[in-house]
Order: structure tokens, then sequence, then C-alpha cells
């Protein structure tokens, strides 16, 4: 028997920000696959998951994430072409209103989105209900301060 591998070597994060005055989440079209998505990555040597997505953040949007929380979520599918299960951590990245995003080579356009348009882009099931949860727990009310995380 030939176990399926678990690879839980990837962060992800959803920015959530007012645009206009407006709670909004921020949507990444993937280049060259050109699905939209959040912010996500691979957790480099010496990194813990919150140092990673702050990096992420910071390479694929050009923000640097003052508030950071753990969704209180993960993240769980199967990967056809590597043929392994993912697990990963997702956080919550709160933005300065109107925070000013600059896309690096791996996106090639972003938007700001209300949650029912956020959802309408995404491709995956898992990406919809990740995005409920984060709407539901960061924007409809108030997130615990348990779930913040300390930034050095």
């Amino acid at each position: 028997m030939n176990p399926v591998p678990i690879n839980t070597s990837a962060v992800a994060g959803v920015a959530l920000a007012r645009v206009a005055n407006e709670m909004k989440m921020l949507m990444l079209k993937r280049s060259p696959e050109g699905y939209w998505s959040h912010v996500s990555g691979t957790i480099e040597d010496a990194e813990t998951a919150p140092q990673a997505i702050v990096r992420e953040f910071r390479e694929e949007t050009g923000v640097v994430v003052a508030q950071l929380y753990s969704a209180d979520y993960i993240d769980q599918f199967y990967v056809i072409d590597k043929s392994c299960i993912m697990i990963v951590p997702v956080f919550v990245a709160m933005l300065e209103p109107d925070a000013r995003i600059s896309l690096n080579e791996e996106h090639v356009a972003y938007q700001w989105c209300s949650l029912p348009d956020a959802k309408a882009l995404a491709e995956f099931p898992n990406q919809r209900s990740m995005y409920d949860h984060v709407w539901h727990n960061f924007v409809e009310h108030e997130p615990s301060p348990l779930m913040r995380v300390g930034l050095r």
C-alpha cells in the first residue's frame, strides 16, 4: 500500500481592507494559470507559518502586513499533478484602508471584492468555504484578540 503523502509546507492569506469605505477582500489572478485566488506560498527554511505569509504578502502584493490573525481555518485539498494532500493554515491580513497593491510576476491582475464577487471568481469549493468563514468571523464579527498573531 502506498499512502497519499501529506504536504504541510504552504500557507495562505486572505487580505481584507476598507476600499471606498466598504470592506472588501483582495483577489489575485494567477499567472500563467489564470485563476483567481488569495495570497499563498511555501514556507522557507527557518520560517514560521506567520513569517512566511507576511513575506508572501510583501512579495506578491507589495503590502507590509501590520495586523495578522490566524483565521482558525485549515484549507485542505488534493493536488492532482503531485498526488498529495495539502494541509494549509490560513491567515487573515487586515490592511490599511485603500491599501495600494503592487503585483509581482506571479499575478496579472487584482480586484477588491465583496464576498459574493470573491466567491464568484473562486474556482474551488474550498476557497468559497474559506471566504465565507473569513467574512463571517472577521467582517460580520470582531475577531477574538486570541487569534491575533504578534509580528516582530
